[in-house]
Formats: structure tokens, sequence, C-alpha cells
């Protein structure tokens, strides 16, 4: 059966879901613990080569975003391995081999209450086995549209793109905002800048603490207006090793580093996981390649080659903490070790991702990085 026939086909499964949602509810079964959050969440950036794949896990919510690549078989094993035995909400953020390659893998591997695709359709052999996995399942099939809001437990979900359905697959991609507490991720699977101005015309919400870079770092996304929109502290690309489409780019790492953002790459550190409360954020790495942490304000990191990477960031301040990037020289002597100098030095090397930052200061090693941050003055707010 072709693709057009199975879309057809799945018009009168859609009216029945429309109708199911109306009466149970206005979002399926994860509404039952909408607005409790607890626990931890955990973002998988799962390694898998020139792909993407990334877990969103806590105690009430499951979301997978893209499931890798046609020719792999690495999802599945991996949400096993990290206990997953249902999945609330599977989006392919577009009909590309690379997303949606192991859809079916993971539709027949556990029970899946909700699908979303972006609504284009592709001929390819992938895309009709993924439709007929949905068919195959009890999931729900929606097609989601730019300013809806869902809350599936704990996690909002602002969608912002695409606003209709363009036949451009890449400029299609599914946008999600994702919100946990005061913690923002933000994806955008394959849009490039032409849905980047979108986005931005139509005054979404973007700011974000974890950005997934657009289209593995291609230099196609990740202009600066949206970069500067987003402001994130981190940012995650996608990529293979040695891939041969030369992602990330260049221009793009480049603007990431302009930027002062932290930047992590499946190519370079395996699978990233960001574990949030809530209130801040710690990144954890499976390794290290050649040499490489995150690249903090265009610095690299000096961790040991090969070594795993992890690190705390900070969301906002408090009342009573002092902010580094916008105190003055008097509020800023009120952290351990920094004195009129030292105040004066930080100010001049302004403005700071994280406080892993201010061990560029001279004067600040590791001992003294530690106690700053131990002692909980210290905070990383606007700039």
């Amino acid at each position: 059966m072709n693709p057009i026939a199975k879309r057809r086909l799945l018009i009168p499964l859609i009216a029945i879901i429309i109708v199911a949602c109306f009466a149970l509810g206005p979002t399926f079964d994860a509404q039952k613990n909408a607005g409790a959050r607890a626990g931890q969440l955990t973002v998988h950036f799962i390694d898998v080569d020139q792909g993407d794949a990334t877990l969103i896990q806590g105690d009430d919510v499951v979301i997978l975003i893209d499931a890798g690549r046609h020719d792999r078989r690495d999802v599945v094993p991996y949400l096993r391995s990290v206990g997953v035995t249902s999945i609330d909400l599977l989006v392919g953020t577009h009909p590309h081999a690379d997303h949606i390659g192991q859809f079916p893998d993971v539709l027949r591997a556990f029970p899946v209450k909700e699908v979303w695709l972006s609504g284009d359709i592709h001929t390819s052999r992938t895309y009709e086995n993924a439709i007929d996995a949905i068919l195959e399942s009890d999931a729900g099939y929606h097609e989601p549209r730019a300013g809806e809001r869902f809350q599936f437990g704990s996690v909002t979900i602002d969608v912002i793109h695409p606003n209709d359905v363009n036949g451009d697959f890449n400029n299609g991609s599914i946008g999600l905002r994702l919100t946990y507490g005061n913690v923002a991720f933000l994806f955008t699977g394959d849009a490039e800048q032409d849905a980047e101005r979108s986005m931005i015309a139509r005054g979404h919400t973007l700011q974000a603490d974890v950005l997934h870079v657009g289209h593995h770092g291609s230099s196609t996304s990740s202009s600066l207006p949206f970069l500067q929109a987003v402001r994130p502290k981190v940012a995650v690309y996608s990529a293979g090793v040695d891939n041969s489409y030369g992602h990330p780019h260049r221009e793009v790492i480049a603007r990431l580093k302009d930027l002062n953002v932290a930047i992590y790459g499946t190519d370079v550190h395996g699978t990233i996981r960001v574990e949030t409360d809530g209130e801040q954020f710690r990144v954890e790495t499976a390794k290290g390649r050649e040499g490489a942490g995150p690249i903090l304000g265009g610095l690299a990191d000096e961790r040991e080659a090969g070594a795993p990477v992890d690190a705390v960031h900070s969301v906002g301040c408090g009342p009573d903490q002092v902010d580094v990037n916008t105190s003055s020289p008097e509020e800023l002597v009120k952290i351990i070790y920094i004195g009129e100098t030292l105040a004066r030095e930080l100010i001049s090397r302004r403005p700071y991702a994280t406080l892993d930052e201010l061990d560029r200061i001279p004067g600040i090693g590791a001992a003294r990085l530690k106690a700053i941050i131990d002692q909980g003055v210290a905070c990383v707010g606007g700039s």
C-alpha cells in the first residue's frame, strides 16, 4: 500500500482519537499527573551515530523524540538498559530515515500511548514501515501545530513549529519546548534557518537552558538571531564520528563559542545525559574523545583525555545570591575568595554561562572554584 493510501487510512483513526480526547480530557492519559513534579528528570541524548534519538525520562513521564537510523538497532536496547517499559509520547520530528528509522522497533517493543508526526508524507520504505507500525499499534496519533500546549506528567510541552504542512521535510520539523520546573529544553529536529525565522516571527518563547542543536550542527541551522533568542547555557548536537556531512559545521560551533555556550556532542562524548530537579541541571557524558570536555565560552575544558564529563549548571539566581554576570564589585566580594581585585577581573571577563567558567579568572583554581560553588552564594543569571 502506498503512503498516500495509508495516510487516508489514518483519517478515521485520527477522528476517533480526537473524539476520545474531548471525552476524556485535553491531553490523553498523561493528564492524570499534570502539574505534579516528582523527583528528577533525565534527558538522554542517545549516541546513535549520524542520527537523532532523545529520551526524556521522569518518575511520571517517558517521551522519545526521534528513534535513530533505519540501518541500526541501538535504540530499543538503550531504552531497556535504562528501565523503560512503556512510552507516553513518541515523536518523529520529520520523516527522514535517520530520525524515524527505528520507529517499528520501538512500537513493537513497548506500549506507546501517543505518536506525533509532522504530517509530511515521504515515499521511502522507511516511512512506510513507520506508518505500518503505527497502524499495528494501539497508539493514538496527532500532528502537532505551533501554539499548542500539552501536559505529560510533570513536563509541559509547547509546540513551536510547524504552523502547517509545507512539504519541506527539514523546515517542517516538529519543534518543541519542554519545561520541567524552571528548566527548559528546546528541540527543533532538522529545522533550518527559514523555520527558525518563522519561530521568531510568531513570537514563541524560545529561551531554553539546553538546546538540542538543529540539523546535527549543520550551518543551514542555528542562525545567530535564533541562538540569541534561545540564549542556551548548554548546546548538544547529535552527529556521527567522522560523518560524511562534516557535522557539526565550524560556523555553528563558532557562533556557540562566541555566545559562551557549553557545547557537547555525541561524536565526542557518546551518550549525553542531562539530569535536573527543575532548579539546576547536571550534564553527564559516557566518555570524552579526542581530549574534549565541553567547550566553554570558546575555551577547551582541561579534563583528561577520554574522561567522562560531569558538570553542574545553575538556572537563575535566588533572592540572596550574587549574580556573577550583573552584580557590582561591592556585591561580588560576598563570594568567598573574591576580593576587590578578583571582582574587577571577574567583571572584565563577563558573561559566564556556568559557574565552572570562573576558573578562567587568574587566581581561581579547582579548589577555590569548588569552594565558591559549595558556598552557594554565587549564581549565573542574566548577562
